[in-house]
Parts: structure tokens; C-alpha cells; sequence
């Protein structure tokens, strides 16, 4: 029996860890950029070392990449070229953690508007009205 109980709690602290051991990598990366790259930007630098706006920027990237995908061509170059400048925005945030998460908020809000002409497209109904 004391040969068992240490195999089980080895197993069960492994199981608990595993997940940890997994996400680990992720941690060091937020969705557009590697954290680890020496040399970051300021806006980078602070986006990873802060979960909030690591979590923004996964939002973001996946919200975007998503409407690559869906949009047809000519609207895919007008939402890449939109992103190109948001992110010259984000740039001159530098390490403001209040600019930078109120320029996610701008950028989600001008996504969930593409979001929603693509739905629109799909289901044949007017889009929402646009947020400003």
C-alpha cells in the first residue's frame, strides 16, 4: 500500500501541473508579437507585462484574423491597411496603459463593426449601424 499512495500523488501532481506546464509558453507571448524578442517597442514591452492588455491584444488579433479570412478581397486590403494605422496609434501610446487599452477598445469596437457586415452579408439583413 505505501508503494501505491506515492505513485498516485506523483500522478495527481503531475495532472495538476500539466496544464501549467502547457500554458507557460503562452504566457510569454501575447497574440500579435513575441514578448521574448529582445528590444520591444514600449507599447509592446507594456502589453506584455500586463495581463489585461495581453489579453486585448489576443481578442484583437483573433477578432482580426477571423475577418481575414471571411472578407473578400477588396475589403480584406481596406481592413489590413486599417490595421496598419491602428497599430501606428498603439505605437504612440508608448507605455500608457490607459491609451493603449482605450485604443484596443477603439480598435475591438471599428472589428466588431466588420463582424457585423459580414453577418450581414451571410443572413441578407442591413448591418448595424456603425460605432464611432
Amino acid at each position: 500500500m505505501s508503494r501505491t499512495r506515492p505513485v498516485i500523488s506523483t500522478l495527481a501532481a503531475f495532472t495538476l501541473a500539466s496544464p501549467l506546464l502547457i500554458a507557460l509558453p503562452q504566457l510569454l507571448q501575447a497574440a500579435s508579437f513575441d514578448c521574448r524578442t529582445p528590444g520591444l517597442a514600449p507599447d509592446e514591452a507594456a502589453i506584455c507585462q500586463n495581463i489585461d492588455l495581453n489579453d486585448m491584444d489576443v481578442r484583437m488579433v483573433t477578432t482580426f484574423e477571423l475577418l481575414r479570412e471571411v472578407l473578400p478581397m477588396g475589403s480584406r486590403g481596406a481592413l489590413e491597411a486599417s490595421q496598419i494605422e491602428w497599430l501606428e496609434k498603439r505605437r504612440a501610446c508608448e507605455a500608457n496603459l490607459d491609451c493603449l487599452a482605450a485604443a484596443y477598445a477603439s480598435r475591438m469596437a471599428e472589428l466588431r463593426n466588420g463582424v457585423g457586415e459580414v453577418l450581414s452579408l451571410i443572413e441578407g439583413v442591413p448591418p448595424i449601424q456603425k460605432v464611432n
